[in-house]
C-alpha cells in the first residue's frame, strides 16, 4: 500500500514538472516573439506555373532561366469521330520567357491565330509574406501584333492598326497549401476595330484558382467577365466569355497542364475578348500546355 502511495506521489510531482517546462517553455517563446519576431517570410510556389491555363499568375522566371512553354488547342470536341474529336484540328502558340531578375520577366511568343506575335512585361510590386503582406501583386503589359495580310491592301494601311495592348494586375494569394486564388483585373485596347460601334476599350474581371490533390497535382480553372459599354458593339456580342478547367501534372523540370476550354487563342487579348465558342453548345475544346525551364545563368 505505501509503495502505491509513493508511486501516485511520483506520478504526480512528474505531471506537475511537466506542466511547468511546458508552461514556462510555451510563455518564453512568447517572451522572444516579443522581443524579437520572426522576419516575414516570402510564400513561395502560389501557383506551379506562369500560367493558371491562359490566365497569368504572380509567378515569374527566376533571374537567370529560360522558360519554353508549347500550348495546344484543337477543334471541337462534339466534332466526333470524323475530325477524332477535334484532334484533327489545332491552334499554336510557342513561347520563351526569360528572367532579367527575381522581380522581372519579359516574354515573347508566336501564334498561329491570326499570325500573332506577342510579346509582354512582368514586374512583381509585392509579394505575399507570412507574418506580413497578405496577397501578391504583379503587374503584366503585353502587345499583340496581328501580321496577317490587310483585307484591302489597296487602301493605306497602318502598322499600328495591327496592334492591340493588354494591361493586367494580378491579386494572387495562396490560401494553405493546398489551395490558392488570384483576381485579375484586365484592360483591353485595339488601335483598330472593325466598326464604329464596336468597343475599343474593354475591360475585363478574370479570376483563377487552384486546389492540389498530391503533391505533383493540381486541379485548376479560370474565368473572364468582359465588361460592355456599348450595347450595339459587335466585338462583345459576337463573342463570349472564357471559362477553362484543367490539371497541372509536374514532372521533375516539366510541367504539363491538360485542359478543356472554349477559347482557342492563347494570347491575352484572344482568349479575353475573341473567344468564339459556348461550352453549353458543345464548343469545347481539348488542349495542353508544356513548358520546359532551363537555367542560363546562376
Amino acid at each position: 500500500m505505501a509503495h502505491q502511495m509513493t508511486s501516485r506521489i511520483y506520478i504526480y510531482l512528474l505531471s506537475v514538472f511537466f506542466f511547468y517546462v511546458a508552461y514556462a517553455q510555451e510563455d518564453l517563446e512568447s517572451l522572444l516573439d516579443e522581443l524579437a519576431p520572426l522576419p516575414p517570410q516570402e510564400v513561395m510556389a502560389t501557383f506551379k506555373s506562369g500560367k493558371v491555363i491562359n490566365l497569368h499568375t504572380n509567378e515569374r522566371v527566376a533571374a537567370g532561366n529560360l522558360e519554353m512553354r508549347i500550348s495546344h488547342r484543337f477543334g471541337r470536341l462534339n466534332g466526333g469521330a470524323y475530325e477524332l474529336w477535334g484532334l484533327d484540328q489545332s491552334t499554336i502558340r510557342i513561347g520563351l520567357d526569360y528572367g532579367l531578375s527575381d522581380h522581372l520577366a519579359i516574354g515573347l511568343g508566336r501564334n498561329s491565330y491570326k499570325k500573332i506575335y506577342d510579346g509582354f512585361v512582368k514586374y512583381s510590386i509585392v509579394s505575399q509574406k507570412n507574418n506580413g503582406f497578405p496577397l501578391s501583386m504583379v503587374g503584366v503589359s503585353s502587345i499583340a501584333i496581328n501580321s496577317l495580310r490587310f483585307a484591302d491592301e489597296i487602301r493605306e494601311n497602318h502598322f499600328r492598326s495591327r496592334l492591340t495592348y493588354v494591361h493586367q494586375l494580378v491579386l494572387a494569394r495562396k490560401f494553405s497549401d493546398r489551395l490558392s486564388l488570384e483576381l485579375v483585373p484586365s484592360w483591353v485596347h485595339y488601335n483598330l476595330v472593325t466598326t464604329a460601334t464596336d468597343q475599343s476599350d474593354i475591360p475585363v474581371l478574370a479570376a483563377g484558382g487552384r486546389i492540389k490533390v498530391s503533391k505533383r497535382v493540381s486541379i485548376n480553372a479560370e474565368y473572364s467577365y468582359r465588361i460592355q459599354f456599348n450595347d450595339d458593339a459587335a466585338n462583345i456580342n459576337d463573342f463570349y466569355d472564357s471559362f477553362s478547367v484543367g490539371v497541372d501534372i509536374e514532372t521533375g523540370g516539366h510541367v504539363f497542364q491538360l485542359q478543356f476550354t472554349n477559347s482557342l487563342p492563347m494570347v491575352e487579348m484572344g482568349f479575353l475578348t475573341e473567344t468564339n465558342d459556348q461550352w453549353s453548345a458543345g464548343g469545347i475544346h481539348f488542349g495542353f500546355n508544356i513548358t520546359r525551364e532551363f537555367v542560363l545563368k546562376h
